[in-house]
């Protein structure tokens, strides 16, 4: 039984392991984690099979800390009536520090209710993944879902990155979360004469010295490039060639320590409304309420989905999408501690 629940646990990642949807701030009604708790697991039965004689249904405990994954679930079951499986689900949400303590807690304790399928986001996947929890998911080698598939499949590197350990795939995102530079066309006609999103890609780069450019032209017409210098780190952090951590030592990749002098010739020539994200300037800056007008910001789908819908009030229909300067994904953790180091050393240098 308990070699079982373990492929189960591995199945479960192959579709569970979440691109995290929380914001800074756990609290805050804007982050677009579920905000509620729902310990008290659902169940979404699907028909069993028209036999003589009905199989038992297959039971998977499913952990989440959004909707989302259930959502799937439930149009799994809509889509295929005939499946013998029923969806036992538990959502917690990660707002308090909630979610992976329950969740280790099942995990450890076994049996028939442990978890089968789990999610588990960006900020603590590689504990699942790579680390201690990692001995609860089984190798999708193991599962037949061998590493010819995943190429097949396309699957971004940095996904398949995050969840190996010592070269066995154990988990894999449900969405690669890649990057883009969200604009108004009002003031893209304004500026640059076309809100084409074929003519803006080549006005905000390719490369930081086009943005820059483009900045200049935003600003002598009222405009900023961006709400805060939160907006560039994203892409400049998420594009870089190494990580953080080479050969057991902290590595400051040359793009992220250019972020310094970046976000500095953003404040010097007031090329942005100086808002740190996922704080109300922010949020103001994408309605237009803010300081002055600013004219994009860069984000994944999830970006336009979960935050900037609930916020943009009387901008709406004035956005459009097109390639960023750098091309980049988000997959959002919580307050990047990072970026605050780096914050201290611009202001240093200041």
């Amino acid at each position: 039984m308990k070699k079982m629940k373990r492929v189960l646990v591995g199945l479960s990642l192959v579709l569970m392991m979440s691109s995290a949807l929380t914001a800074c701030g756990g609290g805050n009604t804007k982050d677009s984690s579920s905000s509620g708790t729902n310990t008290t697991p659902k169940t979404n039965d699907a028909a069993a099979p028209t036999t003589t004689t009905p199989k038992e249904k297959v039971t998977i405990n499913l952990w989440s800390f959004t909707d989302e994954i259930p959502n799937m679930t439930e149009k799994y079951i809509a889509t295929h009536p005939d499946a013998n499986v029923e969806f036992k689900t538990t959502v917690i949400a990660t707002t308090d520090g909630a979610y992976q303590p329950a969740l280790d807690q099942a995990l450890a304790g076994g049996g028939k209710d442990a978890p089968d399928i789990y999610a588990a986001e960006s900020a603590f996947v590689l504990k699942y993944s790579q680390g201690d929890a990692s001995d609860y998911a089984a190798n999708y080698a193991d599962l037949g879902l061998d590493d010819q598939m995943v190429k097949d499949a396309g699957i971004a590197q940095y996904s398949v990155d995050i969840g190996s350990k010592e070269g066995q795939l154990k988990a894999l995102g449900y969405q690669a979360t890649g990057g883009a530079f969200i604009y108004r066309r009002s003031l893209a006609k304004d500026t640059f004469g076309t809100d084409d999103p074929t003519a803006i890609k080549n006005e905000v780069g390719p490369g930081w010295d086009k943005f820059f450019e483009a900045a200049a032209k935003l600003k002598a017409k009222g405009y900023g490039i961006v709400s805060g210098d939160g907006d560039i780190w994203h892409p400049i952090e998420n594009s870089s060639d190494k990580g953080w951590i080479v050969d057991g030592k902290l590595h400051i990749d040359p793009k992220r320590e250019e972020f310094l002098d970046l976000a500095k010739k953003l404040k010097d020539n007031d090329y942005f409304n100086d808002t740190q994200d996922w704080q109300e300037g922010w949020f103001a800056d994408m309605s237009g309420t803010g300081p002055k007008p600013v004219f994009g910001f860069f984000g994944p789908a999830w970006l336009i989905n979960y935050v900037m819908k609930d916020n943009v009030k009387d901008t709406t229909g004035d956005w459009a999408v097109t390639e960023p300067p750098t091309g980049f994904f988000w997959v959002v953790h919580g307050c990047s501690l990072t970026r605050t180091l780096l914050r201290m050393t611009l202001r240093n240098r200041q």
